[in-house]
């Protein structure tokens, strides 16, 4: 079970070079406020003087500590050129260096902590990894975290205990992450601040193992017993204590061998019954032990997570393509591949099929049927048209002379009038049709080729050239969306079958309402007279040629030219609506309803029926024909090749990015596979 840790270790150099966080490693984080012992704590471990040391804020970044426990007769380290003595440790950032010194371990600390987090008391949660290499130390991954804090100092932001706790639980929350909380025991264990957000994140206390420093510094006629006892605060790893080198130690260069003995000896001293559950080296032991244990248990959930990332990686990788070799091809093909998903996106054959709206053919034939249709249903067939307007057209439609019959001219000028009004949602539908042909292009651009994602120029040129054609073909559609209307305006067909059998209806009808009229005509003779006699004719008239004459002539004080001038103002001021009109006049402006309803509807009919048929022609089937020649066209040119293929830098860096996160996940995968069973127990 020892080769477990090593393991992890070499998965965490693994991940490291990526500089990635996806995969959650077993470790052991240390957590504690500031100046608790953390970093002396750590040092005991190693055995050796590593660490910055100082009053205030010294740890200002997070330290990965990897202790790796060598065999001091191992043939494997004497060719080590570059190395003196048994112990050395090697900093990833880096790379093959070796520091036999720990003194410029220490100094590389410092100097690379300054480069990143400056020279005043700044902190960042980029990490720096460090190996140690020693057969004085057991197989354990540590992460040294800065101390939490509450007020800031130097150049420190204001919300720096924020800064340094969001970092803390960014480590602390990984699930496979041993909670090391560390407490001074001359404070109160009940408002230990470690304890307190370890809680926060493993509130069973299941991951957590909690050390007490300085019990050498209690108050007189106190000790740490019950502490020690677990009965203050239960913690399920166990609680242990500890006794570090104070300052003078370590101005004098109190060795932390020497720091070891001293411990083990107040400990016999003080604590008799416990001497041998607390100490640096029980507290190594236990955490190698834990670590080990918690490798184990983590270890096939490790190895599923790992598959599955490399599985969505290589699909990743997959999806980004390989870099272009034979250019002309290339182009090509894409340009194939994309006048042929234009096309299935039309015809509804495509790949990828979109579940949250129409889009395509689909909504093209919503268009036509829907959106036209009902539109064209909705608009009146006498619209615009009153009584009065109807009645004002007859007359002048018949000019001087009275009429004995409808004039034929007054339906066809208001029936064209009418039908004009069918050209503008014709045209609208072309207009949208339009539109969602541009649309298409997003579409397959988005969903179907996503090889044009890696080059944004041929992108670009593809759209440009798609966008120009329906923009070419845009004004042909129109014209002969209007040329339809015109047609249907230009020469108004009453012998139209439907026309004829509606009108024969009509006549039918209106010979009904004669004959009615005819029974009640001695009631109307006297009702013709009564108006000009009356204040009311007098008023309102009747609407009669004759009438008006007769009323200019009778007018009393009236000059030879009055009855002009009469005609001249009753023609230009508008009838009145309220008039009440004669049954002739009903019947008239009923008849011409009638037909300019019938005929309406036939040419709506007509419309309905043909704009589509037009939009499709002249647009959608046009594009669709010649959309790849077109491209191959404009496109498929040598002097365009290089320019067109140019990858974006962000797909090149994406590409190499997940490339190295693949071979990271297959070496982790490979190292993974060489632990045997028989390492786990």
């Amino acid at each position: 079970m020892e080769a477990l840790i090593p393991v992890i270790n070499k998965l965490q150099d693994v991940f490291n070079t990526v500089g990635a966080d996806i995969i959650q490693l077993p470790q052991i984080a240390v957590v504690g406020t500031q100046s608790s012992g953390k970093s002396s704590v750590l040092e005991s471990l190693v055995g050796r003087d590593l660490l910055p040391r100082g009053t205030g804020v010294v740890t200002r970044r997070p330290l990965i500590l990897q202790l790796v426990n060598v065999d001091p007769g191992d043939a494997r380290k004497n060719e080590d050129s570059d190395r003196e003595g048994e112990e050395w440790g090697k900093f990833l950032h880096t790379k093959n260096k070796i520091y036999s010194d720990f003194d410029e371990i220490r100094q590389e600390i410092e100097n690379e902590t300054e480069r990143i987090s400056g020279n005043n008391k700044g902190i960042s949660d980029e990490p720096i990894h460090l190996k140690i290499f020693s057969p004085h130390v057991v197989n354990l991954t540590l992460v040294d975290l800065p101390g939490i804090t509450k007020v800031p100092v130097g150049d420190q932001p204001k919300d720096i205990e924020v800064q340094i706790r969001d970092l803390i639980l960014k480590h602390i929350s990984n699930p496979n992450c041993i909670i090391l909380a560390v407490t001074a025991a001359n404070t109160d264990m009940a408002t230990s601040e470690a304890l307190k957000v370890a809680r926060e994140v493993d509130p069973d206390g299941r991951r957590t193992l909690a050390v007490v420093t300085k019990l050498d510094l209690m108050d007189a006629g106190t000790d740490a017993m019950d502490v020690l006892m677990g009965r203050v605060i239960p913690v399920k790893l166990g609680l242990i204590g500890v006794v570090n080198r104070s300052q003078l130690d370590i101005n004098n260069k109190k060795s932390v061998t020497d720091a070891i003995r001293d411990e083990h000896a107040f400990l016999q001293k003080k604590y008799p019954s416990l001497a041998n559950r607390n100490g640096t080296k029980y507290l190594a032991r236990t955490l190698n032990r834990l670590l080990m244990h918690h490798i184990r248990d983590c270890l096939p959930e490790l190895k599923t997570r790992i598959n599955v990332l490399a599985a969505q990686y290589q699909s990743l990788l997959s999806s980004y393509g390989e870099p272009v070799e034979d250019q002309s091809a290339t182009l090509l093909q894409l340009i194939t591949k994309f006048a042929t998903e234009y096309c299935n996106t039309i015809e509804g054959t495509a790949k990828y099929i979109e579940t949250a709206e129409l889009c395509g053919g689909a909504r093209i034939c919503y268009i036509f049927h829907e959106t036209f249709g009902r539109t064209l249903e909705s608009v009146d067939p006498l619209g615009g048209l009153s009584t009065i307007d109807i009645l004002t057209a007859i007359r002048n439609a018949t000019g001087p002379r009275p009429s004995l019959f409808v004039p034929e001219v007054s339906f066809e000028l208001l029936v064209k009038k009418q039908v004009k009004r069918l050209e503008e949602p014709s045209l609208r539908c072309v207009e949208l049709v339009h539109e969602e042909m541009q649309r298409i292009i997003q579409h397959c651009s988005s969903y179907s080729t996503q090889e044009l994602q890696r080059f944004p120029k041929l992108h670009e040129a593809i759209v440009e050239v798609v966008t120009s054609l329906l923009r070419k073909r845009l004004p042909i559609t129109n014209e002969m969306v209007h040329n339809l209307v015109a047609i249907e305006l230009a020469y108004i067909n009453t012998k139209h079958p439907d026309f004829a059998d509606a009108c024969g209806v009509m006549n039918n009808n209106i010979e009904e309402q004669r004959r009615n009229r005819m029974r009640e005509l001695p009631t109307a003779v006297p009702r013709d007279k009564a108006p000009a006699a009356g204040p009311q004719g007098e008023l309102d008239g009747t609407g009669n040629w004759r009438g008006m004459l007769k009323k200019g002539e009778d007018a009393p004080g009236s000059g030879p030219g009055s009855p002009l001038k009469g005609a001249v103002n009753l023609l230009d001021v508008p009838v009145p609506v309220a008039r009440k009109l004669s049954s002739r006049e009903q019947r008239d402006c009923e008849v011409i309803e009638r037909l300019i309803k019938s005929y309406f509807l036939i040419v709506r009919k007509n419309i309905q029926d043909s704009v589509p048929k037009a939009v499709m022609h002249f647009l959608v089937n046009h594009v669709k024909d010649s959309l790849q020649s077109e491209l191959v066209g404009q496109l498929y040119k040598s002097g365009l090749l290089n320019d067109l293929l140019t990858e974006s830098e962000d797909m090149a860096q994406r590409r190499k990015e997940a490339a190295d996160m693949l071979q990271a996940l297959q070496k982790a995968s490979q190292v993974i596979a060489e632990i045997r069973e028989t390492h786990l127990w």
